[in-house]
């Protein structure tokens, strides 16, 4: 099962292209810093505008650069049904060991029709899968009993759930049993989705704080839940920092600070405002992170 703090990664560009070097600077850096999993090519890693191609070279940098030391779940989801048993069967041959898959977003499936995009994807590619619900971005929100049911195909393995819902992660439990791995995609929320049940989170934070994210997950699996809950409310300025504009400007702009990467975002994205920056500013300094 997949647990602790996963990052969803940036990708980094640099005049115009994918910034090789310093994608892998970063997988290695978060190896470094108790970083759990990893996941390219998601929305925080601007999928919506990499080609196919980059799309696919990013999956491949990472496995590359993770090398066997933690997992690596790609993003490999779309709209479209097809296009995602292609990322997915890619994924699976160049090495990954689960793919994220979100829900289709624009053209508003059913929940029968979610049943059965996945159910699809499932029988093309034996991987496991990774339901990424985010109702906030695709307009669509997948209930407890379509996971549910999805949930008994056996590559079905768990949720990345951004619905915000605290009370998700108990539904979803009753719905898919224990051995179904939640894990959460809203940074605010997270010991209070491990206290629901959740197994970790994929994590926009952990880009910029990879060590401290690790450390709430660290304190919480061991039995030690007032320091967890007292490193998550050090962090929340920065959780809301990184969210004060469309993901993942804010968070780009951070590692930016830090020296790990250049701050850009491709168009329809922008980098964020002069006042944005600075709120970014404070809360990095507030929890004793600068270059």
């Amino acid at each position: 099962m997949f647990r602790g703090s996963i990052v969803a990664l940036v990708t980094p560009f640099r005049n115009g292209v994918v910034d090789e070097r310093a994608f892998q600077d970063l997988v290695e850096w978060h190896l470094g810093q108790g970083t759990r999993g990893f996941v390219p090519a998601g929305t925080t890693g601007e999928s919506p505008t990499l080609t196919h191609a980059e799309h696919q070279r990013v999956i491949e940098l990472c496995v590359e650069a993770v090398a066997g030391r933690a997992p690596v779940i790609a993003g490999t989801g779309s709209n479209s049904t097809e296009e995602a048993i292609s990322l997915t069967r890619h994924a699976k041959k160049v090495g990954a060991d689960a793919a994220l898959i979100v829900t289709p977003y624009y053209n508003k499936p059913t929940q029968e029709g979610l049943y059965r995009h996945y159910a699809a994807i499932h029988d093309a590619v034996d991987l496991p899968i990774i339901i990424y619900n985010i109702p906030g971005r695709c307009v669509v929100d997948m209930t407890p009993e379509t996971m549910g049911r999805l949930a008994k195909l056996p590559n079905i393995v768990g949720v990345k759930d951004a619905s915000n819902d605290i009370l998700r992660p108990l539904a979803t439990l009753e719905a898919c049993g224990p051995g179904f791995c939640q894990l959460s995609g809203e940074d605010a929320n997270i010991v209070a989705f491990l206290a629901h049940g959740g197994h970790g989170c994929i994590s926009v934070t952990a880009n910029v704080a990879p060590a401290l994210c690790a450390a709430v997950h660290e304190a919480w699996a061991d039995g030690r839940p007032d320091e967890a809950l007292a490193i998550h409310r050090k962090l929340m300025p920065l959780h809301h920092a990184l969210f004060c504009e469309t993901n993942p400007g804010p968070v780009k702009y951070a590692l930016s600070r830090l020296g790990r990467c250049a701050p850009t975002v491709r168009l329809p994205l922008v980098e964020p405002s002069e006042r944005s920056r600075a709120l970014i500013d404070r809360a990095m300094a507030a929890v004793g992170l600068s270059s």
